[in-house]
């Protein structure tokens, strides 16, 4: 049983590289299916849930540290890479079908909430805000939420299921829609014209490729990223409480990830390398937060199930309705969804299969995902919070 803080920390960083290198090494088709960010949080939770890690006040303390302190760095480079000035030449109609995926999917969780609240553990309203952080953003952004909301281990082990099973049925079915653009763009009445030259012009854009990482460049953004969230935690004592969301570590929340987007518009946001470091501390994260999830707690599963599906189902029937209103077609209903719910890593698969010159606008959808996730999913949690 591992009870000094060190080893535990170690441990849950050694396994995290393993996954990471075994996806790597032998380029398994299982990874396509299981993500490796599910491979480590459900690994990470049951070395808790089978005694291997063990309880003591040193293990709390590292965790505690390292939830608190790595987070802020998290975020403020994963949304470096985030220009608002390259999201905003996706042209007005997608940006309408990336809001109307959003707010759909912001319905349907509070609608769900609001039809099996007495059927939930308490407090599910704030592990419905972190996969809302996720289904709106990404994995950054759930985790994000989870830390400013508190989200405690069994709840959030089932915004993990959910966001696992629900989500890998409803990348299937938006890959079957792929056969039906014709039809489906025929009911909307929906004018395709400026999507081969938005795709085109992103696809010209995406192609000079960054400079590789230096010294330099490491040692910038990890001193940049770590005084930016120091600022941030020394935020949270001073700013006053405003709601049931608003209060302590969502302040550092906020302000980092407002820091982040406005520094992607800056020369800081061409440093090459904040990608890389931004998944070295997502994925450290993850396993820091499994590390205290006991597997053997979660005996409501069919109904979270359940109602991961009822959201997806509003989700996907208002979009529809947006779109006859507005007159969007399905790469662009489609293209949106996925980069709310499945992010830069799905999204742009997406919009292959549909046109590989399209495959920019998935990325940058993803990336305005990124941007509005953790914003937008706190409102939601507000929202369900006072139902």
């Amino acid at each position: 049983m591992i009870t000094n803080g060190f080893m535990y920390l170690g441990t849950l960083i050694f396994f995290v590289a393993m996954v990471l290198w075994l996806q790597k090494r032998t380029k398994s088709k299982f990874f396509d299916y299981v993500p490796p960010v599910v491979i480590i949080y459900f690994g990470s939770a049951l070395l808790f849930t089978f005694g291997i890690i063990g309880k003591s006040d040193d293990v709390s303390l590292y965790y505690s540290m390292s939830k608190s302190n790595l987070l802020p760095v998290m975020l403020f480079l994963m949304l470096l890479r985030c220009d608002l000035r390259q999201i905003a030449r996706l042209g007005k109609k997608m940006l309408l079908g990336f809001f109307s995926a959003m707010f759909s999917i912001m319905v349907g969780f509070i609608i769900t909430f609001a039809l099996f609240k007495n059927l939930y553990i308490p407090d599910t309203w704030k592990a419905f805000a972190a996969l809302c952080g996720s289904w709106i953003g990404g994995t950054g952004n759930m985790v994000a939420v989870q830390s400013a909301l508190s989200v405690e281990g069994e709840a959030f082990g089932y915004a993990l299921l959910m966001d696992s099973v629900n989500y890998g049925v409803w990348v299937m079915l938006l890959l079957w829609t792929v056969s039906f653009a014709r039809q489906f763009n025929k009911w909307t009445k929906s004018d395709t014209s400026e999507l081969d030259k938005v795709g085109s012009a992103l696809e010209e854009t995406a192609a000079a490729g960054a400079n590789a990482m230096q010294f330099t460049d490491i040692m910038m953004l990890l001193g940049l990223s770590t005084f930016i969230g120091a600022i941030g935690i020394l935020a949270k004592g001073v700013l006053p409480p405003l709601g049931n969301v608003i209060s302590g570590s969502t302040w550092t929340v906020i302000i980092v990830s407002t820091v982040g987007i406005l520094a992607a518009m800056t020369p800081l946001g061409k440093i090459p390398g904040s990608n890389v470091l931004g998944n070295v501390s997502l994925y450290i994260m993850v396993a820091v937060i499994a590390s205290q999830t006991n597997f053997s707690e979660l005996t409501q599963a069919p109904i979270y199930i359940i109602s991961g599906f009822v959201i997806l189902i509003i989700h996907g029937l208002l979009l529809g309705l947006l779109a006859k209103v507005f007159k969007l077609d399905l790469f662009t209903c489609g293209v949106a969804s996925l980069a709310n719910i499945g992010g830069v890593a799905s999204a742009p698969i997406l919009a292959g299969a549909h046109n590989q010159s399209l495959v920019p606008v998935g990325v940058l959808m993803a990336l305005l995902g990124y941007i509005c996730g953790t914003y937008f999913s706190l409102l939601t949690g507000q929202i369900m919070s006072i139902l």
